[in-house]
């Protein structure tokens, strides 16, 4: 009995004690709280007015898993990550009872079924595209859809080897990002697309321009396909890239040219190319160098603003284009990049891709200049829609994000991933594991490529590259649908010179 005493009297003692110095410290912030200037709620409302900034950062997180719906969140909903899960874990991705999407929503795509489909024997896959067919070394590109550009810097060290042991085994390109080329995005053995940005990354001498030796040593890579110039991406265009110094490691900042731990900030655009004809010179410089495939990476503001381009290739003749030019739509993904620019800047890849199209074809360039679609196309039916609209190949990164295990936390500008994809904490790294999240890249590139084909099939054609305008409505404010190819009437070639 005297124990028992002994033991609550303790136990009273403890929580006596503990609720004094939780009233010690409940007094302590309300005096801080009183005093600081910084925050009218809390001075206000002292240490209560604390509970305001953690109910609003604990809100995202249940907006997300309890009271969204499933069609409902930006900028990826749940029914978009789940289908991108599923196919990553190789798992069916059969639905019941009906579709839970909106299809009175202006703009939504639906194929158009043909009455006779071919029959499942007369079903075939895409054959490879050449691009460059003119280089030393053109590429015949085995796959229409592809990883599009992430720095290593902008994700960690795993992402990249599984991104790229994936991509191999996918038989699909990886693109390297502003960020230069790592030993990472090599190991795997895929195909690479090298992409320089306007800091020149990977290539830039010591005055931060390009390096025509560095270029031909990056072109030397067997595995390096293709060199894209990047003139701007979709989430912020006319800003340049933006790695935080945080994530600026000293192997980071070795591969990229820079010193270690400070902003990697890029200039808004190239400083050597200040109107079409000098991007020209510029693609025909890096041509010459390597040997291989050169394209372009933009966005499109006005369809004047992209004309002068082809107006120029009209000039010259045929053999001064780019081998691709890679239009990323305003909906385009990054790291880190002001709200203005992400919310505000860029036209939509579903306006600007048949408007480059249309103008490339008009060119006469079809056959000489191959479209890469890019920009929050991560389904099935976004590869269907690039595809009949006019797109010979389809990049795209968050799909691939992913598939890797994103759970669009948000946190990508931050160094606190938590799925291990956009940070360089080994804290948070090990929860990525390159032997299984390989694994998921190469399914869920697989699976969205053969539901694809399942697409093609149904609208009548054997093959995804036949899907053509005709075969997609779009769905128009007066509550019907309209064929693309009525909206967007396929542009007739006009000569052009091929000297």
């Amino acid at each position: 009995m005297g124990f028992a005493m002994n033991v609550l009297d303790t136990l009273a003692v403890l929580f006596a004690f503990t609720i004094g110095i939780l009233v010690l410290v409940a007094l302590v912030i309300f005096v801080l709280d009183r005093l600081q200037a910084e925050d009218a709620i809390r001075r206000n409302y002292p240490v209560i007015g604390r509970f305001r900034h953690l109910f609003s950062t604990l809100g995202e997180f249940f907006r997300q898993y309890f009271f969204a719906m499933d069609r409902e969140e930006l900028p990826f909903n749940r029914a978009q990550r789940e289908w991108v899960k599923r196919a990553g874990e190789g798992k069916g991705n059969t639905v019941a009872f009906g579709s839970t999407r909106s299809l009175n929503v202006i703009g939504t795509p639906i194929f158009a079924n043909a009455a006779f489909p071919p029959l499942d024997d007369q079903f075939a896959s895409s054959e490879p595209l050449v691009i460059g067919p003119d280089t030393r070394t053109p590429y015949l590109a085995p796959s229409f859809f592809n990883v599009s550009g992430m720095s290593y810097g902008a994700i960690s060290k795993p992402a990249v080897q599984a991104l790229s042991r994936g991509a191999k085994e996918a038989s699909i390109w990886l693109n390297t990002g502003e960020g230069g080329l790592s030993p990472f995005h090599l190991e795997g053995g895929c195909d690479v697309v090298f992409q320089i940005g306007t800091a020149k990354y990977g290539v830039r001498d010591g005055q931060g321009g390009m390096s025509d030796d560095k270029l031909r040593n990056a072109a030397a890579h067997e595995s390096v396909r293709m060199f894209e110039l990047k003139l701007a991406q979709g989430a912020k265009p006319g800003k340049g890239g933006i790695l935080p110094g945080a994530k600026v490691t000293a192997e980071i900042a070795e591969i990229r040219g820079i010193p270690e731990g400070g902003d990697s900030l890029s200039p808004n655009r190239h400083l050597e190319i200040d109107d079409w004809g000098d991007l020209l010179d510029f693609v025909a410089r890096m041509r010459e160098v390597t040997g291989k495939p050169v394209g372009i990476k933009t966005v499109v503001g006005t369809e004047a603003g992209v004309q002068g381009l082809f107006d120029e290739i009209k000039a010259r003749g045929a053999a001064s284009a780019p081998d691709f030019i890679t239009i990323d739509g305003g909906e385009g993904g990054t790291g880190a990049a002001p709200m203005p620019l992400i919310d505000l800047v860029g036209m939509s890849i579903r306006e600007a891709l048949p408007l480059v199209v249309d103008m490339r074809n008009r060119a006469g360039l079809k056959d000489r200049v191959r479209i890469i679609a890019s920009g929050k196309l991560v389904n099935p039916g976004d590869l269907a829609w690039a595809l009949a609209a006019g797109a010979d190949f389809v990049t795209s990164a968050r799909g691939f994000m992913f598939s890797l295990g994103c759970i669009q936390a948000l946190k990508c500008n931050k160094n606190t991933c938590p799925t291990g994809i956009t940070t360089h904490d080994p804290r948070f790294q090990k929860g990525l594991v390159v032997e299984d999240k390989y694994k998921r890249v190469a399914r869920y590139a697989k699976s969205l490529i053969k539901e694809v084909e399942t697409i093609a099939h149904s609208v009548g054609v054997t093959e995804p590259r036949q899907l053509r305008r005709h075969h997609v409505r779009l769905m128009q404010d007066n509550g019907r649908s309209a064929l693309m190819s009525d909206l967007y009437p396929t542009a007739q070639p006009s000569s052009v010179s091929t000297k």
